[in-house]
């Protein structure tokens, strides 16, 4: 068979094409990144997601040497920003600080979400492990005499449907630890969901809400400063942050089973090279790991983790897992 001149040249040029697509997640590997990359916070600002995404923002700036954009999104319980992320370029520009709401809880709580926490993402690395705290405001406590868990309990039982429960949005941890304190002492709690904790603690904080069981770090300056009393936090174990602070567990009785601590990650689009994802954990756990950092978000509450891709892709399995059951029991909704 003989090819004119013409057509060898198509063929070859069709070729070029094609190995050009082959290797093109190789070369955007290669070149990452030669632009500014965006970092989707499903939340408000000023809030424990916010708050992790900047500091982990700061430090990928200096590493790449590319600016890092924050880009808040919230609403839904984290489901706006994150359906954002799951249908962006899958190139490694534009990432989701992810919560333990948005890829353990949501899917539980929500009937349809316009994002699948699992095929729509690649995980990256958990940024931090952090337990929430459950703070009242100040002058409500001295006013009712509270002054621990089993003080405020006492409150809630003589006094249902009292207290407004301010949040960071129907279904995320913040929403869920209360949900599932109500449920476990059969107490009753008017739940007010705001877009994001930066909003919520401004309300706590000016008297138009009473409590909130807030991330740590979001909540810490204003514990520091007297503003809000902090009654206990809800991991199994008290936090390093707050040493003086009990878990709500030690309360016993009802509570002595209770756990509900949160967790935040980084992850991208389905299908990002996987390049691009390797180089991004590392860079992120490499900062996590240094001193100054670590010192840092401790301080604030939090406990640094960067673990890699795959062990974070576990952990969302084994969240979900767990969160539905909490949901379950505790009968949470969407409002």
């Amino acid at each position: 068979m003989h090819f004119t001149r013409r057509q060898i040249c198509r063929m070859l040029a069709a070729g070029a094409i094609a190995a050009a697509t082959v290797a093109s997640p190789f070369a955007l590997a290669q070149n990452y990144p030669s632009k500014p990359i965006t970092i989707v916070v499903p939340f408000a600002p000023a809030g424990t997601t916010d708050i992790l995404a900047r500091a982990v923002g700061a430090e990928l700036s200096k590493a790449l040497g590319q600016q890092v954009i924050i880009d808040n999104r919230p609403g839904a319980g984290g489901n706006v920003g994150a359906q954002i992320v799951a249908r962006a370029p899958a190139d490694g520009y534009t990432l989701l600080m992810g919560t333990v709401g948005t890829h353990g809880i949501n899917q539980s709580l929500y009937p349809k979400l316009p994002y699948d926490p699992v095929k729509d993402f690649a995980p990256v690395t958990v940024v931090a492990a952090v337990p929430n705290v459950l703070v009242v405001n100040t002058a409500l406590a001295e006013k009712n005499g509270i002054k621990d868990v089993q003080s405020f309990l006492k409150y809630l039982r003589a006094n249902p449907g009292r207290l407004n429960m301010a949040s960071s949005g129907n279904g995320t941890s913040i929403h869920l630890a209360g949900e599932l304190f109500k449920s476990l002492t059969g107490t009753f709690m008017v739940h007010i969901p705001y877009r994001g904790s930066g909003p919520a603690l401004a309300d706590l904080l000016g008297g138009q809400a009473d409590l909130m069981f807030d991330n740590l770090p979001s909540a810490m300056s204003h514990i520091k400063s007297g503003k809000l009393l902090a009654l206990g936090v809800t991991s199994a174990k008290p936090s390093r942050a707050l040493p003086n602070v009990p878990t709500i567990a030690s309360a016993g009785g009802d509570l002595a089973n209770y756990e509900a601590s949160s967790w935040f990650g980084i992850l991208a689009p389905a299908n990002t090279p996987k390049d691009i994802v390797n180089r991004l954990q590392q860079e992120i756990s490499k900062a996590l790991s240094s001193p100054a950092v670590a010192e840092k978000l401790v301080a604030q509450g939090a406990e640094p983790v960067g673990n890699t891709p795959e062990q974070f892709a576990a952990h969302i399995q084994a969240e979900t897992k767990k969160w539905a059951k909490v949901v379950k029991d505790s009968g949470a909704k969407v409002d």
